[in-house]
């Protein structure tokens, strides 16, 4: 390479290295549409190479002592905390066009995920109990083997540790495969656990151009070297990640889209819940999983609620984000997508609050739109843009029937100032994850919101889902066995 772009190389059983036929693939900001840099694009071989290494590290890794794990998770968080905010922020925001906010909010989240993963060692200890024999039993949870990751580029350095840190921590090795929009995000990912001393072969890297993609990723899942699969995305390439592994009957990690409901009881504080709804809407320009994409709000507090809203949208902007809180979304195509639905959501009826209907580009200025029906396809399909929709209701019930009229699951927000009734409403809620008087958008380091299937994917990225129960009896000694005793008369 002639010029100074960054670039970004694959990493492979401790190697920093190129593609093994040079291949090469150009990532532009989505804003400006400049080429930001470059990364190695994976062959074939190079997936193989990758799989081939983490299997042959995994007998190693497994063994090696918990306290073992935990201190290289722990070392990591320290060097991304105290030396790499820089690094971070500005990789971030020059490959996707995020704030810097967001920057450094997916940097600071990625030391709390890997703290929060390190201090769960006692789930990793085993179980002793009697037997129903009179032996012993011991349950182990070991690691499922190797693991492929698929990391998203919305919050590409907290999700791609979250992608690894739980997998390597229970004794798993990884191939990460990175976004095609955010490869120099991902790979810090790699350069961090090799600073904090991960062995070889543990963690491996792979970056490919959004062509080749598709047959890699199926060939990576049918390897039989590879025991699961994790994916943060949207719902249509989850589907196709889920057929091709339902070939091979390997168990899948999904977290995927939403269409996060806030929802506002008549007895909610107006002014809190207006300033939630608001920045759970147009966060990231609303490129966040659980982005808060629907507003079912009671009659008495709606027109307060709305207008709330409504004035707090207008002093956001979307566009250059180092000039503006909201940034572009991440392609055109998105864009284009974003427009559709809210113009055929004007076209069926909806009335249009805040908006021009427009784009520049990737970027969409915050839209609001009320009298949305359920007919409405933007009321089914997650926009992952600066938009919300308003609907409201007369009762709880009724409130609870359109916060479950979706195919999602997986995040939602109840508004009211009566606790034990909240409770009883968020029972009735169907999401994996209900903040009361919260926004949409939270989450807690031990646990975050996921799905409960659907379009929201399933499985949780926890100890349990990283590990395999296996369970050993020792029998106590001179058990008889009728058939055979009968053998010998006795």
């Amino acid at each position: 390479m002639t010029n100074l772009l960054p670039f970004t190389l694959l990493y492979i059983n401790g190697e920093f290295r190129a593609s093994a036929q040079n291949s090469v693939f150009d990532i532009r900001n989505p804003h400006t549409g400049q080429v930001t840099g470059q990364s190695a694009s994976a062959t074939s071989q190079d997936c193989r190479n990758a799989i081939d290494a983490a299997h042959k590290a995994l007998p190693s890794w497994e063994s090696t002592d918990i306290s073992s794990r935990q201190a290289i998770l722990l070392k990591a968080a320290d060097i991304l905390q105290s030396s790499w905010m820089q690094k971070c922020v500005e990789t971030n925001t020059t490959e996707t066009g995020a704030t810097p906010d967001l920057g450094t909010l997916n940097w600071f989240m990625g030391s709390v995920i890997l703290r929060a993963v390190a201090g769960a060692s006692d789930q990793l200890k085993e179980e002793s109990f009697s037997s129903a024999t009179g032996g012993q039993v011991i349950v182990k949870k070991r690691a499922v083997g190797a693991v492929l990751s698929i990391a998203p580029w919305n919050a590409p350095l907290c999700l791609a540790i979250r992608a690894v840190a739980a997998a390597i921590f229970c004794g798993n090795t990884v191939v990460l495969k990175a976004s095609e929009y955010s490869p120099r995000s991902h790979a810090l990912v790699s350069e961090l656990f090799h600073e904090a001393g991960l062995p070889s072969g543990v963690l491996n890297f792979v970056a490919m151009s959004k062509e080749t993609t598709p047959s890699l990723v199926s060939e990576m899942i049918g390897n039989p070297k590879i025991r699961l699969v994790n994916f943060t995305g949207g719902a249509v390439v989850a589907r196709a990640i889920a057929a091709e592994a339902a070939k091979y009957l390997k168990p899948c990690i999904f977290e995927l889209g939403g269409k996060n409901p806030s929802i506002v009881l008549n007895d909610a504080d107006v002014e809190a819940a207006a300033k939630s709804i608001t920045y759970g809407a147009m966060f990231n320009a609303g490129q966040v999983c659980i982005s808060t994409e629907r507003v079912i709000v009671q009659r008495d507090v709606s027109k307060a609620l709305i207008t709330a809203v409504v004035e707090l949208s207008k002093k956001l902007t979307a566009g250059d984000p180092t000039q503006n809180p909201l940034p572009a979304l991440f392609s055109q195509a998105s864009a284009e997508n974003v427009i559709r639905l809210i113009q055929g959501a004007v076209n069926s009826g909806a009335e249009l609050l805040l908006g021009d209907l427009g784009k520049d580009g990737s970027t969409v200025q915050p839209h609001l739109l009320t009298n949305v029906t359920r007919e409405m396809p933007i009321w089914k399909q997650e926009t992952f843009g600066p938009v919300t929709v308003f609907t409201v209701c007369d009762t709880v019930d009724e409130a609870i029937e359109l916060a479950n009229d979706t195919e999602h699951s997986l995040a939602a927000a109840l508004w009211t100032q009566d606790i034990t009734k909240g409770k009883e409403v968020a029972d009735k809620i169907y999401s994996g994850f209900t903040n009361i008087n919260g926004c949409t958008i939270h989450g807690e380091p031990s646990i975050e919101p996921f799905g409960l299937g659907g379009s929201s994917g399933y499985g949780q990225f926890d100890i349990d889902h990283f590990t395999q129960k296996r369970v050993c009896v020792i029998h106590a000694p001179g058990m008889k066995y009728p058939m055979i005793e009968a053998l010998s008369g006795k």
